[in-house]
């Protein structure tokens, strides 16, 4: 069967009565997508001009390509700081725009190519390395750090820093010896401001779109660019070119790690927002599909000197709440820029410096949750402090080692709860049927010499010792101990180091007199345990269809009563 672009099929089924939603959206988007793209452009380290190109770029590409309906890619403030930590060290000491250009292309075609190939070999499960507890850590640590880095625009100078660390220094220096602009200190404070209040009072309202009315009149009125205030000025006129960057060798490695990070954060923050849209208008999310599109779109960027872009939630928000019904939104915005490019390239030459700090510096507030991180501390402390951790790595190591800090975490963290999952002694409870963790119920009725083990994860190398010990330690809490019975339904899998431990633990209980059985083995982990060659030690009547059965055998062979608890196992 012929595949088919997803924009084609949209275009087939379109509606008549979407048609005007979609071009109100679409000229509603265009007034947040011009300010956004010029603004992290420069957050990336790059010109303002490349963040316009992109943009044009990137949602044309995902009208064609993109499976979402209502979802909108761009420059993205989470990129920004990655693009640049991975293109600067790269630069010559003078930063030509030119080179930085090329870099960021290649970059973005390098994104492009590993989001394809990862969406064709239907690797969408990649994008679930990163937990939320790391992921709200990592956006928080990327939010400190633009919001640190945006201060000296915000406050009218520059510095060569780099790190968190050294730039808070420079810019406490800065300010120290009195290079601050009182007059861009009152601009981007006043837009910040601004673009607070109207998010919050008069949410419909496009906050970015009226302060950069307002500053620019403000810039014109009363001569900012005389009181020592940077503005953006005349963007270069015309379509963005074709351009196939070119780089030298010795560039591609540290550009293709660059790329990997990226590839890793957009996919996460692409699927999460496709997850969240598609919720609300009743459509399926195809991940696969949708790391073909974003790549489609990356590629796009890459060849019209564009940089690596993601999905973003608040433009897509704001596109929605327009009445976005299609692509075709997405279509719209983009020829709005084009036209503003090629009839109107001086309408933004008087937009102050500042304001543009403002616009990322908001963005960059609305990356860090710092109620989710407090709702962790209270849910579940461990990963909490991993969220801090990962907030660490990316504040103290930089951005791209921060996200290889995260993705590390995620992948110890599920580590780690293999390795030492829960285990408990299991006992009867009066009015509850089957048996229950008598640490959940102290006062649980226990069978005098059976100790009913329940480990809650498959048995591997790196855990089989640890349930030895606690099987053997539970044993000696018994007074009598007769029988071990092993609540088997949580262990997923066994694997051969496992299979020793149990032979050797087997060992040590009949030298206490006590035997070992099982009760509900999954089918597929019994049949290991017997390619194992493990029969020979576990015949048949070691294992039960359930518990009960098990410790009816017991009472049977033993004539045990219930009895309370012992303090053993609280």
């Amino acid at each position: 069967m012929r595949w088919t672009p997803p924009g084609i099929r949209t275009l087939r089924t379109y509606r008549r009565e979407w048609l005007l939603k979609d071009l109100i959206a679409g000229v509603v988007l265009s007034t947040l997508l011009v300010p956004q793209g010029m603004a992290y452009a420069e957050l990336a380290g790059l010109p303002p001009i490349t963040g316009l190109y992109t943009s044009v770029l990137c949602l044309l590409a995902y009208a064609v390509a993109g499976p979402s309906r209502v979802l909108v890619l761009g420059p993205d403030s989470s990129l920004g700081p990655m693009i640049a930590a991975t293109i600067l060290p790269l630069l010559a000491a003078d930063g030509d725009s030119s080179r930085a250009i090329a870099l960021a292309s290649m970059l973005a075609l390098m994104v492009g190519a590993i989001t394809l190939l990862a969406g064709v070999a239907r690797l969408g499960f990649v994008a679930d390395l990163i937990s939320k507890p790391t992921m709200i850590g990592y956006m928080n640590g990327l939010a400190l750090t633009i919001l640190i880095g945006q201060l000296p625009k915000l406050f009218g100078f520059s510095t060569d820093a780099d790190g968190l660390i050294r730039e808070v220094d420079a810019f406490v220096r800065a300010v120290a010896e009195g290079r601050t602009v009182a007059a861009a200190i009152a601009v981007g404070g006043g837009c910040i401001l601004l673009i607070l209040l109207l998010q919050r009072l008069m949410p419909k309202v496009p906050a970015v779109l009226v302060m950069v009315v307002l500053a620019i009149t403000a810039s014109v009125v009363l001569d900012l660019d005389e009181h020592g205030v940077k503005t953006v000025g005349r963007l270069p006129e015309g379509l963005p070119p074709f351009t196939v960057p070119h780089i030298g060798l010795a560039d591609l490695g540290p550009l293709f790690v660059g790329a990997l990070g990226i590839a890793l954060v957009s996919l996460a923050d692409t699927i999460s927002n496709a997850s969240a849209f598609a919720a609300r208008t009743g459509q399926e999310v195809r991940g696969n599909d949708e790391m073909i599109a974003i790549g489609t779109a990356n590629v796009a960027a890459g060849l019209f000197q564009g940089f690596p872009v993601s999905t973003s939630g608040s433009r897509t928000a704001v596109a929605e709440r327009a009445g976005a019904k299609t692509q075709l939104t997405g279509v719209v915005g983009a020829a709005l820029i084009l036209l503003m490019l090629v009839l109107l390239p001086g309408l933004f030459r008087d937009l102050p410096q500042p304001a543009l700090a403002a616009v990322v510096i908001t963005a960059s507030l609305s990356l860090a949750d710092i109620a989710g991180t407090t709702r962790l501390w209270r849910q579940r402390k461990g990963e909490c402090w991993l969220s801090i951790a990962a907030l660490l790595g990316v504040a103290l190591l930089g951005v791209l080692p921060g996200i290889a800090v995260a993705v590390g975490l995620s992948i110890l963290n599920v580590f780690r709860r293999a390795w030492w999952p829960y285990s408990t002694v299991l006992g009867r409870v009066a009015g509850l049927e089957g048996y229950h963790d008598v640490r959940s119920h102290p006062a649980a009725q226990r069978l005098p010499g059976l100790v009913i083990f329940r480990f809650d994860g498959p048995l591997f190398f790196a855990n089989a010792k640890s349930f030895r010990d606690e099987v053997l330690r539970y044993t000696h809490a018994e007074q009598s101990p007769r029988r071990v019975l092993i609540a088997a339904e949580p262990v997923t899998d066994v694997d051969t180091t496992a299979a020793d431990i149990l032979e050797e633990l087997d060992a040590a209980l009949q030298e206490l007199g006590v035997g070992l059985v099982f009760a509900e083995l999954k089918d597929p982990v019994r049949r290991k345990v017997e390619r194992y060659g493990l029969a020979r030690t576990f015949d048949a009547r070691r294992f039960y269809p359930t518990v009960e059965a098990a410790v009816e055998a017991f009472r049977s062979d033993s004539g045990a009563e219930w009895g309370p608890g012992t303090p053993g196992d609280r």
